[in-house]
């Protein structure tokens, strides 16, 4: 009852604040263009009303928090919430106005369905990323499959191969500048594409924040690695199935992260060796660019393979059903990119290795096109609004001790 009467005070304060007389404005003013927000926009702004009415979950994660300081929510506001929720499920699952209630909150579900409009909204080019929307799982099998098949048909053109196949010798199959060339091009796209749409993001969800201090920017790294948020609020892990709490997709995710940027430091002590000491591949096993490139690629087959058992078997009713091709394909480029280069270091003395190599590539290559548009953007932009919260923390502490 006392829940009910706080949210209608809610109501009437904000429909008070909505027919108070605007103040008149200066003739010179700049008029900033307010773009309409979408029905899963307006839906998010609904819900969040009534939850800071109740406030029930205000202890959950970073998202209600950032709803108090807020009494309306605009478009800006909706797409800073929906990249700072994890999916966790806690809120749902507590929550006394979900479905089948008439309030029918449901707010893990209506901040996915933002979500994944912002990789579109913010995506560079924009067809690209809503190409990838529509298609996730299609386009990167597609894609993983022309590129390798377009080196296989290089490697068979490739003429005086047999004396090459026995010392392992990848640049025999494609050269080194060839292979810099390439995969430079594709690195280079998607660190434009993403820093152009975080870019965009930031722009304006953070409009008015202020610069960040270097103790926001160490919180806001220290939530991202350590996937704080994917707890529950109370460290017992989020709701995968019904009302049972697991750290699992924590964990599948650290796998996965720690796997990739493994396989990347592997590359990079890789390219040291190459342009600094004159080292050029193949390393001896044990070396430093294959014991990384191997760590890493374990990571990456257990941390895909247990996000895509979770993701067959989540809860449809707290999830956006649009995402799952999009989630489905990067975690399919993962699995194929650790399957294929654990293949290739295992068989590169072998004449199976210009085949390996030439699939390995295609696949690594459709993986960095793909970056921008599927769920490794959502790490990027959620860790800009990991920024947003810390900052607005800092602020609303500042008051506080202003008005003390």
């Amino acid at each position: 009852m006392q829940q009910s009467d706080a949210l209608a005070s809610k109501r009437t304060r904000t429909a008070s604040l909505g027919d108070a007389k605007a103040p008149p404005r200066a003739s010179n003013a700049r008029v900033i263009p307010i773009a309409p927000m979408s029905d899963s926009e307006s839906e998010v702004a609904r819900q969040m009303q009534i939850c800071n009415a109740c406030r029930y979950c205000e202890g959950f994660c970073a998202v209600f928090p950032a709803m108090t300081r807020r009494l309306e929510f605009g478009k800006a506001d909706v797409n800073y919430l929906a990249n700072l929720c994890h999916n966790c499920g806690a809120c749902y699952h507590a929550c006394q106005y979900a479905p089948p209630h008439e309030f029918a909150v449901n707010v893990p579900k209506a901040l996915a369905e933002v979500r994944l409009d912002t990789y579109t909204e913010y995506a560079f080019p924009a067809a690209f990323g809503a190409l990838y929307k529509h298609n996730g799982l299609t386009l990167s099998v597609a894609l993983a499959a022309g590129l390798a098949l377009f080196l296989l048909l290089g490697t068979a053109m490739h003429s005086g191969l047999s004396g090459e196949v026995s010392a392992a010798n990848f640049y025999a199959i494609f050269p080194h500048n060839l292979l810099a060339v390439m995969f430079g091009t594709v690195f280079l796209f998607a660190v434009l594409a993403l820093g152009v749409g975080v870019r965009r993001f930031w722009r304006d969800v953070a409009a008015g924040t202020g610069s960040p201090s270097a103790p926001a920017v160490a919180e806001a790294a220290k939530h991202a690695l350590t996937l704080k948020y994917l707890d529950g609020g109370h460290g017992e892990g989020c709701n995968e199935e019904s009302d049972a709490f697991t750290l699992a997709r924590r964990r599948f995710h650290h796998l996965t992260f720690y796997g990739f940027m493994l396989c990347f430091a592997s590359t990079t002590v890789a390219t040291l060796y190459h342009y600094a000491f004159g080292l050029e591949a193949p390393y001896p096993l044990l070396s430093a660019p294959v014991l990384l490139g191997t760590a890493g690629g374990v990571g990456l087959i257990l941390g895909p393979a247990g996000l895509l058992w979770l993701n067959l078997k989540r809860n449809a009713e707290r999830s956006d059903m649009r995402q799952r091709p999009m989630d489905r394909g990067f975690i399919a480029l993962l699995l194929l990119t650790s399957a294929s280069g654990l293949a290739l270091l295992a068989l590169r003395a072998t004449a199976a290795m210009p085949s390996l190599l030439a699939i390995h590539l295609g696949i690594v290559m459709a993986l960095f096109a793909t970056l921008p548009y599927g769920k490794f953007a959502h790490g990027i932009f959620r860790s800009a609004a990991l920024l947003k919260s810390s900052i607005e923390k800092r602020q609303r502490d500042a008051l506080s001790l202003g008005s003390d």
